[in-house]
């Protein structure tokens, strides 16, 4: 049996120029995945006629299923539309479904008259099937040619996912015999992905041919994801389970979790388990430890505040930290960010608390405390860990890397008591 693959065109210069990230096509490949459709090629082009016409026929000599993002506005750079009209040799006609629920997004719910360049949003190519787009104006086509599937669909993203969620994964499996895909990732720090590779090589050369060993490495945590595909799903399942668990056991001793999960949310996931809170003291990540910690719903059981503490003023005013400390041996030391994750535990009645102080860049350094330096120190009610770093690169990665560090320091303390 021949195996299905997709391929996604985004369409738009702005995806081009950088001036917006394509989350589309990452929402696109993880949905199909979800039912066995791997994805071969994703291509983003600009609002170019010829571009999108060569992408179509590039993609659809290695791909089933093609879909298409963008280009389906009112304006005048809008041309996905007539240009597949022309690719499938259709004409524009009106879809008197979608006029009326154009005409009545426009007279009920924006309260604004509809000129005619609005009823063009429900012109369609005749030989396409239409995709009710219950949460815009533009609405998604079908179309079929030599037994692969086009599915053009608005580039806004939320009315994209309408589209994906309503149409386009029921559809697929109707068309298509799919193949099931399996995932297992784990989580490790502590250890370079270069180590892991030679902790893991006698192992991994073993690995059958129909599992495929990922590492995915990101900001001092390497993840590492199994990916076994194939249409006998109980024998697969068997297998891919088989070669996790001795996965687990070679790694142990840098195991975070048996998830595909970021740190953060290991983090969040063990203290709602313990029952317990967190609190942050953050001078150089500028909250952004308390950001990621409450981007959940639920955030509130398990944190209870922050204090961002960039002047030294802060630090001593609310979290003790006295004027001859930091006037001997600064901001950025152990003595510090001890006494600011000590007394955030209880400033903010919570069960731990975590406090960070370095010198994120590109100024501020000096030869003793260079950029990327940062003490970090994590705490409970008894006990308080401290440990410095050295990062040393741009700005925005010392912050991330920090925040990572931080987390994972707390995760360790969390699981010791």
């Amino acid at each position: 049996m021949n195996k299905l693959f997709a391929s996604i065109i985004t369409i738009g210069d702005e995806l081009l120029i950088g001036q917006v990230i394509d989350t589309n096509s990452a929402f696109i490949a993880q949905e199909l995945n979800k039912i066995g459709v791997p994805v071969k090629h994703r291509l983003a082009v600009g609002d170019t006629w010829d571009d999108i016409w060569n992408a179509l026929d590039e993609v659809s000599k290695h791909a089933d299923i093609i879909l298409i993002t963008g280009g389906l506005g009112p304006t005048a750079d809008d041309i996905t539309k007539p240009l597949l009209c022309k690719y499938f040799g259709g004409t524009m006609i009106t879809d008197e479904l979608t006029l009326a629920h154009v005409t009545y997004i426009f007279e009920n719910i924006l309260k604004r008259p509809m000129i005619e360049r609005n009823r063009k949003q429900a012109e369609v190519p005749n030989i396409c099937t239409v995709l009710k787009n219950e949460v815009g104006t533009a609405p998604g086509m079908l179309f079929e040619k030599d037994g692969k599937i086009f599915i053009a669909m608005p580039g806004v993203p939320f009315e994209m996912k309408y589209i994906m969620q309503h149409h386009v994964l029921s559809l697929i499996p109707k068309k298509f015999t799919t193949s099931h895909i399996e995932h297992r990732t784990l989580l490790t720090a502590g250890i370079g992905e270069s180590f892991l590779a030679e902790m893991i090589q006698s192992w991994e050369e073993k690995l059958p041919s129909t599992i495929k060993l990922a590492y995915l490495p990101n900001y001092g945590m390497v993840r590492l994801r199994l990916t076994a595909s194939g249409f006998e799903k109980d024998k697969l399942v068997k297998a891919i389970n088989s070669e996790f668990e001795a996965l687990k056991i070679l790694v142990q001793e840098y195991l975070v979790i048996d998830e595909d999960l970021p740190m953060h949310l290991v983090v969040t996931k063990l203290l709602k388990e313990k029952h317990k809170s967190l609190a942050t003291a953050e001078s150089c990540t500028g909250g952004s430890i308390a950001s990621i910690m409450t981007a959940n719903a639920g955030a509130s059981s398990i944190f209870t505040g922050s204090v961002v503490c960039y002047d030294n003023r802060i630090k001593t005013e609310l979290l003790g930290v006295s004027h001859e400390i930091l006037t001997t041996v600064g901001a950025v030391s152990r003595e510090t960010v001890e006494l600011m994750a000590t007394n955030i535990v209880g400033l903010m009645k919570s069960d731990f608390g975590i406090a960070v102080s370095g010198i994120m860049g590109p100024t501020g350094a000096t030869d003793e405390k260079p950029v990327g330096m940062v003490w970090i120190a994590v705490a409970d009610k008894e006990k308080v860990i401290a440990k410095q770093f050295n990062f040393r690169f741009d700005r925005e990665r010392n912050i991330q890397l920090t925040v990572v560090n931080a987390l994972n320091m707390l995760r360790l303390l969390i699981l010791e008591s």
